[in-house]
């Protein structure tokens, strides 16, 4: 059976991701900061279904928490075949408001935490391999009212292009997806129940709507699939057509 770890797979956009590639017959790993019973849901859903899975409790933000999520995955997967660096976090604002706290927190889990993840995992992640980050579509726009979490983002870009280089010798692709306005928890409070601000979300995205988790999940799939094995170093621009 085909292995996958998919960081901040508890909820929203990584939730999807885990679902999707269990359904498509890997044993998934899946992360989660805080939340045990979101976490439980997702592995017994996948379970249900006649798959397999199980989660981890690992702040990305902590390194000895990401060494010890890396040994844990050594522990039960052989080999690694789909790496989804998916766990972030926003926290962010104009720079007028940012802090050296908050600056140094969204940098420790959006680029740190699945850098060096990455790097612990390699070993494990055979040739013709994939890795699979999500990055955002405000990597391509200005996004003043989030600089720094713009900026984790533009790094995991970087991050991207520079590994996909590396490990192509090996057949390991390695790929990005920036998704727009979706439908998750961590834009409840400001998308849900809000009739103008879903008017103005769907309003930034060419196809007149927010997108949906299992959007994302799909270009993921996609990414992880056979079908994508001569594509490497690239961006999957999963915006709905976001700033056209």
């Amino acid at each position: 059976m085909r292995t996958a770890l998919v960081t901040g797979g508890s909820r929203g956009i990584g939730r999807a991701v885990a679902l999707r590639l269990a359904a498509d017959g890997f044993r998934v790993a899946l992360t989660y900061t805080a939340d045990d019973t979101a976490a439980k849901e997702v592995t017994g859903r996948i379970e249900q279904a006649g798959g397999s899975a199980f989660a981890v409790r690992a702040d990305l933000g902590d390194p000895a928490d990401t060494e010890r999520l890396a040994d844990h995955v050594a522990d039960a997967f052989p080999a690694l075949d789909v790496l989804v660096n998916n766990a972030g976090i926003a926290g962010s604002g104009p720079i007028a408001e940012e802090t050296p706290q908050t600056y140094d927190r969204v940098f420790a889990v959006n680029v740190k935490g699945p850098f060096f993840l990455t790097r612990r995992l390699l070993p494990l992640i055979p040739d013709g391999g994939r890795i699979i980050t999500i990055t955002s579509g405000a990597t391509r726009i200005a996004f003043p009212e989030g600089i720094a979490y713009a900026m984790t983002k533009g790094a995991l870009r970087t991050f991207t292009l520079a590994l996909a280089k590396e490990l192509g010798p090996r057949g390991i692709t390695v790929n990005d997806v920036a998704p727009g306005i979706i439908d998750t928890d961590a834009n409840a409070a400001w998308l849900r129940g809000d009739p103008e601000a879903a008017a103005y979300a769907a309003s930034r995205h060419a196809l007149g709507r927010v997108g949906r988790p299992e959007e994302i999940a799909g270009a993921v799939a996609f990414l992880a699939s056979p079908q994508a094995s001569f594509i490497t170093g690239s961006t999957i621009d999963a915006t709905g057509g976001g700033n056209l």
